[in-house]
């Protein structure tokens, strides 16, 4: 009996990997399904096609898990460079709309006295 294997990983995603990994994760999926498919098929007796069968959907749900744990980093990602992105542009024009109050200070009573001689 064959039994595929999955590996684990923790850490930080980048999106420029995570999109591999899904890549990897969903050919990983697509061969844990075939397997699953040919398990109907396949010579073994009752209870070994049975134990496989749901050794196969554990492994299915945990690829599918992983999947959707890049996914959701990525989209967090995304969001994070979009929150920034709009506080820089928000820095940048209240900085703009400073810039002249510091040029033309308020009239007031300095500003506007008439000396006579």
């Amino acid at each position: 009996m064959q039994i595929g294997s999955t590996t684990s990983s923790t850490g930080p995603v980048s999106s420029s990997s995570g999109s591999s990994d899904i890549a990897k994760l969903q050919k990983q999926l697509r061969e844990l399904t075939e397997q699953l498919k040919g398990l109907a098929s396949s010579d073994m007796d009752a209870k070994a096609k049975q134990q496989k069968a749901k050794l196969l959907q554990a492994q299915i749900q945990m690829v599918q898990a992983k999947i959707t744990a890049i996914q959701r980093a990525q989209q967090q990602e995304q969001q994070r460079a979009q929150a920034a992105k709009a506080e820089g542009a928000a820095a940048g024009a209240a900085q703009q709309q400073k810039a002249p109050s510091a040029k033309n200070p308020p009239a007031g009573l300095g500003n506007n006295v008439d000396t006579y001689a």
